[in-house]
């Protein structure tokens, strides 16, 4: 269900019958000549489709822009603060709270977006102590990603336009994705960049991480099923 289509008269009833909103966030950013900059946005909010079809609940309109900086300087990129994501977060939890809901299921398609929404998560903790709160990014991929990616990542944490996000986007967002210009970039990201402020200039002029080459439909269903599944079963109370 997309929570912008239904109309007041209806929906405090509807809400009654499924107190579970989903909220897709992503960012606007560069992700290399073969995918678009809103490819964040997309998989957010294809996976948050997905995941309200198996929970029955509510799909709230794309929070389209995030925490960008570490890519703030290529073409296209655009940037906001982590203060400003997690107040305007915390504002819309409360404000679903005040509605009835009791999940508030954050589906984020972009990592940098993680440290905001965990302090955003906290604060509807404090005020919100009757509903839960999820900040999900992709649960339960590293496992699947390691039984089916060909080349070394090129981080132990980021991926990006890569082999896996060049894959989930083929499954989710095809439409999207421009495969004939996938191109093979495997930057050697240097330690200090884990410990101190990097600009991603400083180690890629592509802003990819790997060989996207490699991607295919399939690896994006396997990684995306298992994420979904494990999504599921958090929303769920089985996790």
């Amino acid at each position: 269900m997309e929570f912008q289509y239904e109309n007041s008269f209806d929906i405090k009833e509807k809400i009654d019958h499924s107190r579970i909103a989903i909220l897709p966030i992503g960012a606007v950013e560069a992700h290399g000549p073969h995918l678009p900059l809103g490819t964040d946005n997309l998989l957010a909010e294809r996976l948050s489709e997905k995941l309200a079809e198996r929970v029955n609940g509510f799909v709230l309109p794309t929070l389209p822009y995030g925490q960008v900086w570490s890519l703030r300087n290529f073409p296209g990129s655009i940037n906001v603060s982590n203060e400003s994501l997690i107040r305007f977060i915390v504002d819309i939890g409360e404000s679903l709270f005040k509605q009835g809901f009791t999940t508030f299921a954050m589906v984020n398609g972009h990592l940098g977006n993680g440290t905001a929404l965990k302090e955003a998560a906290r604060v509807l903790y404090e005020t919100c102590p009757e509903m839960r709160v999820f900040y999900f990014f992709y649960p339960g991929m590293g496992k699947a990603v390691a039984e089916i990616q060909e080349t070394p990542s090129a981080h132990a944490t980021y991926f990006h336009a890569c082999e896996i996000e060049t894959s989930y986007m083929l499954y989710l967002a095809p439409e999207h994705v421009e495969m004939e210009k996938a191109i093979t970039d495997i930057p050697e990201i240097p330690m200090h960049a884990d410990v101190t402020p990097t600009p991603w200039e400083a180690f890629t002029e592509t802003a990819v991480l790997g060989d996207a080459k490699l991607a295919t439909t399939e690896k994006g269903k396997y990684i995306i099923d298992v994420a979904l599944e494990n999504m599921v079963k958090l929303v769920r109370g089985e996790g």
